[in-house]
C-alpha cells in the first residue's frame, strides 16, 4: 500500500463520480492542487467555508472533499483580499489541494439522493430526472414505501435521522395524509415540481423551499387530489449524510487500488442557521 498522488485521487473520485454526471452549469473537480503532489490525509466538508479550510490547515490535511464548489460562478480575480482569492491562496499557501463533487454526485447511484431516501427504508429508488435513456442516474429519487404512511410520520423519521438544525423539518399540505411512494432531491429542489408530479409520488421532500413555489405548488396539488405533499428539511442535513456513504466508498476504492489514505470528517458545521425564535 501506498499514498496517492492528487491526479490517483482524482481518479478514484472521477470513478465514483464521474464528470460527465454533473449538470451543464455546475463547476465540479479540481479546484486547486497540484496533480503530482502526495496525499496523506483527505478532509471531508459540504462546503469550502473558511473555518473547514482553517481545520484542513490544523489537521494538516493534503486534500479538501467537497460537494458544493468553491468557485461555481466565474471569478475575475484570486486577490486574496477577497473571499474566493482569499481561501485559494490559503490552500496554495499550505500545500492543500481542493475537490468537489457536486450535481455528479448528486446524480450517481449511491449519491445524495439515494442517500436521503434510504433513511426512509427505501433501497430501490430510481431517478426523478435521468441522466440518460434508460440509465439509472439522475437528478432526486423516487420509490415507495413497504406500507402507507401518514406525512407527519415520515417527517418525524427524518427529523431522528439527519442531524438537528435550527430550521428543524416542515410539512407543507396535510400532515395526516396517508402515503406509498415518495419522492426526494437533496439540496434546493424546487424546480423540479413538474417532475415530481409525472412521478406519481404523494410526498415531495427537499430543502431551500421558498414561499411563492411552495404555495403555488400546493395550489396545483389541491386540483390534482391533493398530491404531493411536502416536507422541507435543511439544505445542509438533507446533503451531509450523505458523506458517511461517500467515506465508506472511498475507503474501499482507495483500497482495490492498493493506495492508502487517512479520511477524515470535518468537525465544522456549515448549516448557516444556529438560532430561531
Amino acid at each position: 500500500m501506498r499514498y496517492p498522488k492528487v491526479s490517483e485521487c482524482v481518479d478514484v473520485f472521477e470513478a465514483l463520480w464521474p464528470t460527465a454526471l454533473a449538470e451543464s452549469w455546475d463547476s465540479v473537480g479540481l479546484a486547486v492542487g497540484d496533480p503530482d503532489a502526495e496525499v496523506r490525509s483527505i478532509l471531508l466538508a459540504l462546503d469550502p467555508m473558511d473555518a473547514v479550510i482553517a481545520e484542513a490547515v490544523v489537521l494538516g490535511s493534503d486534500l479538501v472533499f467537497n460537494h458544493h464548489p468553491l468557485m461555481l460562478k466565474p471569478v475575475k480575480s484570486v486577490n486574496a483580499a477577497t473571499l474566493k482569492g482569499g481561501a485559494v491562496h490559503t490552500l496554495i499557501s499550505n500545500d492543500i489541494a481542493l475537490f468537489n463533487a457536486h450535481t455528479n454526485a448528486d446524480s450517481a447511484r449511491g449519491g445524495v439522493s439515494d442517500v436521503l431516501i434510504s433513511l426512509l427504508g427505501i433501497d430501490d429508488a430510481q431517478p426523478l430526472v435521468p441522466h440518460g435513456e434508460g440509465l439509472t442516474t439522475g437528478i432526486g429519487r423516487v420509490g415507495d414505501l413497504a406500507t402507507p404512511t401518514p406525512v407527519r410520520d415520515i417527517a418525524r423519521s427524518l427529523s431522528n435521522s439527519l442531524p438537528r438544525t435550527t430550521t428543524g423539518v416542515r410539512i407543507a399540505g396535510d400532515p395526516a395524509a396517508t402515503v406509498t411512494r415518495v419522492a426526494v432531491c437533496g439540496g434546493a429542489g424546487d424546480s423540479l415540481f413538474n417532475e415530481v408530479r409525472a412521478s406519481g409520488a404523494e410526498v415531495y421532500i427537499t430543502a431551500d423551499l421558498r414561499h411563492h413555489p411552495a404555495t403555488e405548488a400546493r395550489d396545483t396539488a389541491n386540483r390534482q387530489e391533493g398530491r404531493p405533499q411536502l416536507i422541507d428539511v435543511s439544505h445542509w442535513a438533507s446533503e451531509t449524510v450523505w458523506l458517511t456513504a461517500a467515506a465508506q466508498q472511498l475507503e474501499t476504492e482507495f483500497a482495490d487500488r492498493g493506495l492508502t489514505v487517512a479520511l477524515q470528517h470535518s468537525a465544522v458545521n456549515t448549516d448557516p442557521w444556529v438560532e430561531r425564535y
